[in-house]
């Protein structure tokens, strides 16, 4: 396996995790902000990330003509996407 597909799986999989995290995010703050964690830098970075994906996999199916789930939408998106819209964004300034 290539070094950017390692990088892929292992940005899919901590992108997978936090999906588990968000449902148990209840009253848990940051450490470094004490903000509840809905309001956190990195969770509304996920929750963009998120987004962008979901966009991706409607996107990908309708071309494909049938539902090609998340995780291959997420897959591809990481591996042949993400870096671009990061760059975009911090360009942007956001």
């Amino acid at each position: 396996m290539g070094q950017a597909a390692g990088k892929g799986l292992r940005a899919a999989a901590t992108m997978l995790g936090f999906a588990a995290a968000k449902r148990a995010v209840g009253d848990v703050k940051d450490k470094s902000t004490g903000a509840p964690l809905e309001k956190s830098s990195l969770y509304q970075q996920y929750l963009d990330e998120r987004e962008e994906v979901l966009r991706h996999k409607w996107l990908e199916s309708e071309r494909a003509g049938r539902d090609i789930g998340f995780e291959r939408a997420l897959m591809d998106w990481v591996l042949n996407h993400r870096t671009k819209w990061r760059n975009s964004r911090q360009t942007a300034g956001e």
